[in-house]
Protein backbone atom coordinates (compact mmCIF):
# COMPACT_ATOMS: atom_id res chain seq x y z
CA UNK A 1 0.00 0.00 0.00
CA UNK A 2 2.78 2.42 0.97
CA UNK A 3 4.81 1.68 -2.17
CA UNK A 4 1.47 2.30 -4.40
CA UNK A 5 0.56 5.21 -2.13
CA UNK A 6 4.44 6.77 -3.32
CA UNK A 7 3.83 5.76 -6.74
CA UNK A 8 0.65 7.33 -7.20
CA UNK A 9 1.80 10.42 -5.18
CA UNK A 10 4.87 10.85 -7.66
CA UNK A 11 2.89 10.05 -10.50
CA UNK A 12 0.55 13.23 -9.41
CA UNK A 13 3.92 15.58 -8.80
CA UNK A 14 4.92 14.25 -12.29
CA UNK A 15 1.89 15.84 -13.70
CA UNK A 16 2.10 19.04 -12.12
CA UNK A 17 6.22 19.54 -12.64
CA UNK A 18 5.02 18.83 -16.64
CA UNK A 19 1.98 21.15 -16.35
CA UNK A 20 4.03 23.74 -14.64
CA UNK A 21 6.86 23.92 -17.21
CA UNK A 22 4.77 23.27 -20.57
CA UNK A 23 1.77 25.25 -20.01
CA UNK A 24 2.54 27.74 -16.82
CA UNK A 25 6.44 27.96 -17.86
CA UNK A 26 5.80 27.10 -21.52
CA UNK A 27 3.87 30.04 -22.40
CA UNK A 28 5.05 33.22 -23.81
CA UNK A 29 5.07 36.93 -22.31
CA UNK A 30 2.02 37.64 -24.06
CA UNK A 31 0.12 34.43 -24.91
CA UNK A 32 2.21 34.39 -28.31
CA UNK A 33 3.32 30.69 -27.97
CA UNK A 34 4.21 27.92 -25.97
CA UNK A 35 6.76 25.31 -25.72
CA UNK A 36 4.85 22.21 -27.01
CA UNK A 37 3.92 24.41 -30.43
CA UNK A 38 7.52 25.28 -31.22
CA UNK A 39 7.79 24.86 -35.45
CA UNK A 40 10.77 26.55 -36.31
CA UNK A 41 8.60 28.40 -38.14
CA UNK A 42 7.98 27.40 -42.15
CA UNK A 43 11.30 24.71 -42.51
CA UNK A 44 9.59 20.95 -42.40
CA UNK A 45 10.46 18.95 -39.28
CA UNK A 46 13.11 16.76 -40.80
CA UNK A 47 14.88 19.62 -42.19
CA UNK A 48 15.01 22.07 -39.30
CA UNK A 49 18.83 20.55 -37.98
CA UNK A 50 20.30 21.21 -41.57
CA UNK A 51 18.73 24.17 -41.73
CA UNK A 52 20.58 25.43 -38.31
CA UNK A 53 24.01 23.55 -39.54
CA UNK A 54 23.92 25.68 -43.04
CA UNK A 55 23.33 28.98 -41.11
CA UNK A 56 25.47 28.95 -38.51
CA UNK A 57 28.50 27.71 -41.12
CA UNK A 58 27.69 30.83 -42.78
CA UNK A 59 27.34 33.35 -40.50
CA UNK A 60 30.52 31.61 -38.64
CA UNK A 61 32.86 32.79 -41.07
CA UNK A 62 34.62 35.64 -41.22
CA UNK A 63 33.46 38.92 -41.63
CA UNK A 64 35.01 39.71 -45.04
CA UNK A 65 33.17 36.52 -46.46
CA UNK A 66 30.26 37.58 -45.08
CA UNK A 67 30.57 40.96 -46.71
CA UNK A 68 31.17 39.52 -50.09
CA UNK A 69 27.96 37.97 -50.24
CA UNK A 70 26.19 40.35 -49.78
CA UNK A 71 26.54 41.43 -53.70
CA UNK A 72 24.22 38.75 -54.23
CA UNK A 73 21.04 36.88 -52.24
CA UNK A 74 22.97 34.77 -49.60
CA UNK A 75 22.14 37.52 -46.60
CA UNK A 76 18.29 37.77 -46.90
CA UNK A 77 18.07 34.35 -47.74
CA UNK A 78 19.79 33.31 -44.06
CA UNK A 79 18.09 35.84 -42.56
CA UNK A 80 14.83 34.73 -43.35
CA UNK A 81 16.45 31.11 -42.22
CA UNK A 82 17.20 32.87 -39.01
CA UNK A 83 13.44 34.01 -38.44
CA UNK A 84 12.55 30.56 -39.11
CA UNK A 85 14.38 29.18 -36.37
CA UNK A 86 14.09 31.42 -33.63
CA UNK A 87 10.72 33.40 -34.11
CA UNK A 88 8.33 30.42 -32.04
CA UNK A 89 11.71 30.43 -29.73
CA UNK A 90 11.36 34.38 -29.21
CA UNK A 91 7.58 34.22 -28.33
CA UNK A 92 7.94 31.19 -26.27
CA UNK A 93 10.21 33.06 -24.00
CA UNK A 94 10.25 36.84 -24.80
CA UNK A 95 7.20 37.89 -26.05
CA UNK A 96 6.18 39.42 -29.37
CA UNK A 97 8.05 42.88 -29.41
CA UNK A 98 11.64 40.71 -30.51
CA UNK A 99 13.24 43.92 -29.52
CA UNK A 100 15.30 45.25 -26.11
CA UNK A 101 14.31 48.85 -24.36
CA UNK A 102 15.45 50.26 -21.12
CA UNK A 103 14.57 48.84 -18.12
CA UNK A 104 12.14 51.16 -15.83
CA UNK A 105 12.56 51.17 -12.01
CA UNK A 106 8.68 49.39 -10.54
CA UNK A 107 7.86 48.35 -13.95
CA UNK A 108 7.56 45.33 -15.91
CA UNK A 109 9.29 44.14 -19.02
CA UNK A 110 6.09 44.37 -20.50
CA UNK A 111 5.72 48.01 -19.86
CA UNK A 112 9.35 49.13 -20.72
CA UNK A 113 8.71 47.85 -24.10
CA UNK A 114 5.23 49.38 -24.96
CA UNK A 115 6.98 52.80 -23.65
CA UNK A 116 10.05 52.51 -26.07
CA UNK A 117 7.44 51.48 -29.02
CA UNK A 118 5.16 54.55 -28.03
CA UNK A 119 8.01 56.67 -27.77
CA UNK A 120 8.92 56.13 -31.74
CA UNK A 121 5.44 56.67 -32.60
CA UNK A 122 5.33 59.92 -30.86
CA UNK A 123 8.79 60.47 -32.22
CA UNK A 124 7.43 60.61 -35.99
CA UNK A 125 4.18 62.24 -34.74
CA UNK A 126 1.87 59.08 -35.90
CA UNK A 127 -1.50 60.23 -35.32
CA UNK A 128 -5.24 58.87 -36.88
CA UNK A 129 -5.19 59.28 -40.76
CA UNK A 130 -1.80 58.46 -41.47
CA UNK A 131 -0.10 55.27 -42.97
CA UNK A 132 3.58 54.59 -41.58
CA UNK A 133 5.64 51.76 -42.15
CA UNK A 134 7.08 49.21 -39.94
CA UNK A 135 10.39 48.66 -41.85
CA UNK A 136 10.92 44.87 -40.98
CA UNK A 137 8.43 44.15 -38.57
CA UNK A 138 8.45 41.06 -37.34
CA UNK A 139 5.40 39.42 -35.67
CA UNK A 140 4.02 42.94 -35.19
CA UNK A 141 4.48 43.65 -31.38
CA UNK A 142 5.69 47.01 -31.86
CA UNK A 143 2.63 47.39 -34.83
CA UNK A 144 -0.10 46.72 -32.65
CA UNK A 145 2.04 48.90 -29.66
CA UNK A 146 1.65 51.75 -32.14
CA UNK A 147 -1.21 51.64 -33.62
CA UNK A 148 -3.12 51.32 -30.56
CA UNK A 149 -1.30 54.50 -29.34
CA UNK A 150 -1.21 56.90 -32.44
CA UNK A 151 -4.27 55.54 -33.59
CA UNK A 152 -2.49 55.57 -37.01
CA UNK A 153 -2.87 52.72 -40.20
CA UNK A 154 0.41 50.65 -40.06
CA UNK A 155 1.78 48.60 -42.74
CA UNK A 156 4.39 46.17 -41.45
CA UNK A 157 7.00 44.17 -43.89
CA UNK A 158 9.03 40.89 -43.17
CA UNK A 159 11.05 39.23 -45.18
CA UNK A 160 9.30 35.75 -43.66
CA UNK A 161 6.23 34.11 -44.71
CA UNK A 162 6.10 32.65 -41.40
CA UNK A 163 6.33 35.91 -39.00
CA UNK A 164 3.35 37.25 -41.59
CA UNK A 165 1.11 34.63 -41.05
CA UNK A 166 2.13 34.89 -37.33
CA UNK A 167 1.55 38.89 -37.15
CA UNK A 168 -2.23 38.43 -38.66
CA UNK A 169 -3.19 36.16 -36.43
CA UNK A 170 -2.43 38.68 -33.67
CA UNK A 171 -3.73 41.50 -35.16
CA UNK A 172 -7.16 39.70 -35.60
CA UNK A 173 -6.88 38.50 -31.77
CA UNK A 174 -5.84 42.25 -30.77
CA UNK A 175 -8.78 43.54 -32.50
CA UNK A 176 -6.29 45.75 -34.74
CA UNK A 177 -6.70 44.14 -38.30
CA UNK A 178 -8.47 47.25 -39.52
CA UNK A 179 -5.75 49.07 -39.00
CA UNK A 180 -2.45 46.68 -38.93
CA UNK A 181 -1.75 45.46 -42.35
CA UNK A 182 1.71 42.75 -42.90
CA UNK A 183 2.80 41.91 -46.28
CA UNK A 184 6.04 39.76 -46.51
CA UNK A 185 8.52 41.19 -49.04
CA UNK A 186 12.28 42.57 -48.55
CA UNK A 187 12.89 45.70 -46.99
CA UNK A 188 15.68 46.27 -49.77
CA UNK A 189 13.42 45.91 -52.21
CA UNK A 190 10.00 47.13 -50.85
CA UNK A 191 6.62 46.57 -52.96
CA UNK A 192 5.52 50.08 -52.49
CA UNK A 193 4.78 52.85 -54.59
CA UNK A 194 7.33 56.11 -53.64
CA UNK A 195 5.60 58.84 -51.61
CA UNK A 196 2.78 56.52 -50.12
CA UNK A 197 3.55 56.70 -46.55
CA UNK A 198 3.32 59.32 -44.08
CA UNK A 199 6.19 57.91 -41.29
CA UNK A 200 8.00 55.21 -40.98
CA UNK A 201 9.83 53.31 -38.33
CA UNK A 202 12.64 50.56 -37.74
CA UNK A 203 13.34 48.68 -34.41
CA UNK A 204 16.27 47.16 -34.52
CA UNK A 205 15.68 45.75 -38.21
CA UNK A 206 18.04 47.02 -40.45
CA UNK A 207 21.19 45.70 -39.02
CA UNK A 208 20.30 42.86 -41.17
CA UNK A 209 20.84 44.59 -43.98
CA UNK A 210 24.32 44.13 -45.83
CA UNK A 211 24.83 47.64 -46.70
CA UNK A 212 22.39 50.59 -44.38
CA UNK A 213 22.31 53.06 -47.52
CA UNK A 214 20.15 50.90 -49.22
CA UNK A 215 17.41 50.64 -46.89
CA UNK A 216 17.35 53.75 -45.98
CA UNK A 217 17.09 54.98 -49.38
CA UNK A 218 14.01 52.67 -49.74
CA UNK A 219 12.32 54.66 -46.90
CA UNK A 220 13.74 57.97 -48.08
CA UNK A 221 11.73 56.63 -51.75
CA UNK A 222 8.57 55.59 -50.00
CA UNK A 223 8.46 58.67 -47.75
CA UNK A 224 6.58 61.99 -48.54
CA UNK A 225 8.34 64.50 -48.50
CA UNK A 226 8.49 66.04 -44.76
CA UNK A 227 7.51 62.69 -43.53
CA UNK A 228 9.48 61.63 -40.33
CA UNK A 229 11.61 57.97 -40.07
CA UNK A 230 13.22 56.72 -36.73
CA UNK A 231 14.99 54.18 -36.45
CA UNK A 232 16.63 52.14 -33.54
CA UNK A 233 19.83 50.83 -34.48
CA UNK A 234 22.26 48.13 -33.07
CA UNK A 235 25.89 49.68 -33.11
CA UNK A 236 29.29 49.61 -32.03
CA UNK A 237 29.96 52.36 -29.57
CA UNK A 238 33.12 54.69 -29.29
CA UNK A 239 34.03 52.37 -26.60
CA UNK A 240 34.64 49.21 -28.91
CA UNK A 241 38.30 48.59 -29.60
CA UNK A 242 39.31 46.41 -32.69
CA UNK A 243 42.43 45.12 -31.21
CA UNK A 244 41.04 44.22 -28.21
CA UNK A 245 40.05 40.62 -28.25
CA UNK A 246 37.41 40.19 -25.63
CA UNK A 247 35.76 43.31 -27.49
CA UNK A 248 36.03 41.15 -31.01
CA UNK A 249 34.93 38.20 -29.37
CA UNK A 250 31.60 39.77 -27.96
CA UNK A 251 30.89 41.10 -31.31
CA UNK A 252 31.53 38.72 -33.61
CA UNK A 253 29.38 36.78 -31.11
CA UNK A 254 26.48 39.09 -31.43
CA UNK A 255 26.84 39.16 -34.94
CA UNK A 256 26.75 35.34 -35.62
CA UNK A 257 23.84 34.92 -33.22
CA UNK A 258 21.62 37.29 -34.47
CA UNK A 259 22.10 36.95 -38.58
CA UNK A 260 23.98 40.33 -38.54
CA UNK A 261 26.51 40.19 -41.37
CA UNK A 262 28.39 43.33 -39.61
CA UNK A 263 27.25 45.78 -37.12
CA UNK A 264 28.06 49.40 -38.11
CA UNK A 265 29.36 52.19 -35.79
CA UNK A 266 27.69 54.49 -33.84
CA UNK A 267 29.34 57.48 -35.49
CA UNK A 268 28.72 56.14 -39.07
CA UNK A 269 24.92 56.41 -38.77
CA UNK A 270 23.75 59.72 -39.41
CA UNK A 271 26.50 59.65 -42.17
CA UNK A 272 24.33 57.11 -44.29
CA UNK A 273 20.66 59.15 -43.07
CA UNK A 274 22.74 62.30 -44.78
CA UNK A 275 24.22 60.37 -47.63
CA UNK A 276 20.90 59.39 -49.04
CA UNK A 277 19.19 62.48 -48.98
CA UNK A 278 17.12 62.77 -45.43
CA UNK A 279 17.77 65.82 -42.68
CA UNK A 280 18.88 64.29 -39.49
CA UNK A 281 16.86 65.76 -37.07
CA UNK A 282 18.12 63.89 -33.60
CA UNK A 283 20.19 61.23 -32.84
CA UNK A 284 21.09 59.95 -28.95
CA UNK A 285 21.72 56.55 -27.71
CA UNK A 286 18.61 55.50 -25.65
CA UNK A 287 20.59 53.10 -23.44
CA UNK A 288 22.82 55.75 -21.70
CA UNK A 289 21.88 56.90 -18.29
CA UNK A 290 19.17 57.71 -17.01
CA UNK A 291 18.00 54.95 -19.11
CA UNK A 292 17.92 51.47 -16.68
CA UNK A 293 20.41 48.70 -18.35
CA UNK A 294 18.22 47.40 -21.16
CA UNK A 295 19.92 43.57 -21.00
CA UNK A 296 18.60 42.65 -17.41
CA UNK A 297 16.29 40.50 -19.17
CA UNK A 298 18.97 38.56 -20.59
CA UNK A 299 20.59 37.91 -17.17
CA UNK A 300 19.10 34.46 -17.29
CA UNK A 301 20.45 32.50 -13.78
CA UNK A 302 22.11 29.01 -14.46
CA UNK A 303 18.74 27.02 -13.11
CA UNK A 304 16.86 29.27 -15.42
CA UNK A 305 19.01 28.13 -18.13
CA UNK A 306 19.17 24.75 -17.42
CA UNK A 307 15.44 24.43 -16.88
CA UNK A 308 14.73 25.45 -20.50
CA UNK A 309 17.03 23.42 -21.82
CA UNK A 310 15.97 20.14 -19.97
CA UNK A 311 12.50 21.28 -21.36
CA UNK A 312 13.44 21.59 -25.26
CA UNK A 313 15.62 18.22 -24.95
CA UNK A 314 12.28 16.60 -23.04
CA UNK A 315 10.22 17.82 -26.37
CA UNK A 316 12.68 16.94 -28.78
CA UNK A 317 12.96 13.38 -27.59
CA UNK A 318 9.08 13.33 -27.63
CA UNK A 319 9.42 14.34 -30.82
CA UNK A 320 6.74 17.01 -29.94
CA UNK A 321 9.64 19.55 -30.92
CA UNK A 322 11.78 18.52 -34.37
CA UNK A 323 15.67 17.98 -34.36
CA UNK A 324 17.37 20.59 -34.13
CA UNK A 325 14.94 23.03 -31.24
CA UNK A 326 18.25 22.24 -28.51
CA UNK A 327 21.16 23.50 -30.69
CA UNK A 328 18.91 26.57 -31.79
CA UNK A 329 18.56 27.30 -27.93
CA UNK A 330 22.03 26.81 -27.47
CA UNK A 331 22.91 29.19 -29.79
CA UNK A 332 20.66 32.16 -28.68
CA UNK A 333 21.53 31.55 -25.00
CA UNK A 334 24.74 31.90 -26.35
CA UNK A 335 23.94 35.08 -27.89
CA UNK A 336 22.62 36.36 -25.03
CA UNK A 337 25.66 35.69 -23.17
CA UNK A 338 27.75 38.11 -25.73
CA UNK A 339 24.86 41.19 -26.01
CA UNK A 340 25.08 40.75 -22.24
CA UNK A 341 28.77 41.45 -22.20
CA UNK A 342 28.15 43.74 -24.72
CA UNK A 343 25.99 46.12 -23.11
CA UNK A 344 27.76 45.53 -19.87
CA UNK A 345 31.11 46.66 -21.06
CA UNK A 346 29.48 49.58 -22.99
CA UNK A 347 30.88 48.53 -26.60
CA UNK A 348 27.88 47.69 -27.93
CA UNK A 349 23.94 48.88 -27.64
CA UNK A 350 20.91 48.27 -29.47
CA UNK A 351 18.96 51.55 -29.45
CA UNK A 352 21.24 54.25 -30.92
CA UNK A 353 18.62 56.14 -32.09
CA UNK A 354 18.15 58.26 -35.12
CA UNK A 355 15.31 60.79 -36.26
CA UNK A 356 14.84 61.86 -40.13
CA UNK A 357 12.77 63.99 -42.27
CA UNK A 358 12.73 63.54 -45.88
CA UNK A 359 13.19 67.61 -47.27
CA UNK A 360 10.28 69.12 -48.30
CA UNK A 361 11.69 69.52 -51.89
CA UNK A 362 14.71 67.79 -53.18
CA UNK A 363 17.65 70.16 -52.56
CA UNK A 364 19.28 71.49 -55.76
CA UNK A 365 21.83 70.21 -57.72
CA UNK A 366 25.41 70.74 -56.48
CA UNK A 367 27.76 73.18 -58.78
Amino acid sequence: MEVSTAMWTAAIVGAVVVYWFVWVMGAAEVKGKRAVNLKMGSITRDKVQDKYKQYWSFFRRPKEDIAAAADDDNVPAFVDTFYNLVTDIYEWGWGQSFHFSPSIPGRSHRDATRLHEERAADLIAARPGLRVVDVGCGVGGPMRAIAAHSGAHVVGITINEYQVARARTHNRKAGLDDRCEVICGNFLEMPFADASFEGAYSIEATCHAPRLEDVYREVFRVLKPGALYVSYEWVTTALYRADDPAHVQTIRGIEAGDALPGLRAQHEIAEVARQVGFEVVEERDLALPPAGPWWTRLKMGRIAYWRNHLLVSALTALRVAPKGVVEVHEMLYETARHLSDGGESGIFTPMHMILCRKPLAAPPPSS
